[in-house]
């Protein structure tokens, strides 16, 4: 039996403005594409629609995977936009990114996950605005080492891969995932580029507890990774997994204190986080670190 719906806290309080979306939902429409901001219901989507920002969902619209918490569409993929890439690529210049961020629904209909699409669109911006530094937050390929090895090899600055909660809540939240598979993603992709940065992140109010937390933390920087996210889990539609409890802000700032105190180089961490919300600070963070040594 699910829980009684929670009241939102006055710090969750945030307007969206979809007036402020609109340029960006043109230049999306024009090309064809699709984002997550849009499609999981991001409550950040009039904020960075408006600096301009967005994070391009490939592969489609429609995942083959029944994770709880999440509100893209479920079911059977369509076939595969061949011009996707490019136009992706060319979202990105007419945006003047200089920093662009790409995820995917996951493709488990595809021998490879749809790892040759990101190289591809790795490669497609690479050459239309080889300044624009790039992220990919991709999906655990069922474990497909190749698949992992395609991605890395298309040279991507930043690999990003979210473990989304702890271990404990695998089978009600995301039950055709494996948390262990997860940390091998990121460990295999370290591996094969020890100069690329590794990024995951955490939902919280799912139900976890604080230790539980420390130890997906300590998990993330036994495999090396780099980068990590924790934010305000909200569910993005009446059935999705109901959120169990709201996290104070203050509880934000210390789980930050705690995992820098790890070694993770960068942590975003409050309400409102999101695993690609202002992902250029990522980069821009290790740059300034490195112009005062």
């Amino acid at each position: 039996m699910e829980s009684q719906v929670l009241k939102k806290p006055w710090w969750l309080k945030k307007k969206i403005d979809l007036k402020l979306c609109h340029h960006l939902k043109c230049l999306l429409r024009d090309l064809n594409l699709h984002t997550i901001c849009e499609e999981s219901g991001c409550p950040n989507i009039s904020e960075c629609f408006a600096r301009g920002t967005a994070t391009f969902l490939i592969l489609g619209d429609v995942c083959t995977r029944n994770c709880r918490f999440c509100g893209v569409k479920k079911g059977r993929p369509m076939a595969l936009d061949e011009d996707e890439p490019q136009h992706v690529a060319e979202a990105v210049r007419r945006l003047g990114l200089k920093h662009a961020v790409i995820t995917s629904v996951t493709r488990d209909d595809l021998e490879d996950g749809g790892a040759a699409y990101f190289a591809k669109t790795i490669e497609a911006i690479k050459t239309l605005t080889p300044q624009v530094t790039i992220e990919v937050l991709i999906p655990d390929f069922q474990g497909n080492k190749e698949a992992i090895k395609t991605v890395v090899e298309a040279g991507p600055d930043i690999i990003g891969h979210n473990v989304e909660t702890v271990p404990r809540l695998y089978p009600k939240v995301r039950p055709k995932a494996n948390y262990r598979r997860s940390l091998e993603v990121l460990e295999t992709a370290k591996k094969l580029d020890s100069k690329l940065y590794t990024k995951s992140g955490l939902m919280l109010g799912l139900g976890e507890r604080a230790s539980e937390v420390t130890q997906v933390c300590q998990d993330l920087r036994a495999v090396n990774c780099d980068f990590l996210s924790l934010g305000q889990y909200l569910p993005p539609k009446r059935s999705a997994y109901p959120v169990k409890e709201y996290i104070f802000p203050q509880k934000f700032d210390s789980y930050k204190k705690e995992a820098l105190k790890m070694g993770f180089l960068y942590v975003a961490s409050g309400p409102f986080v999101r695993s690609s919300y202002l992902a250029e600070e990522y980069l821009k963070k290790m740059n300034e670190q490195r112009t005062t040594l």
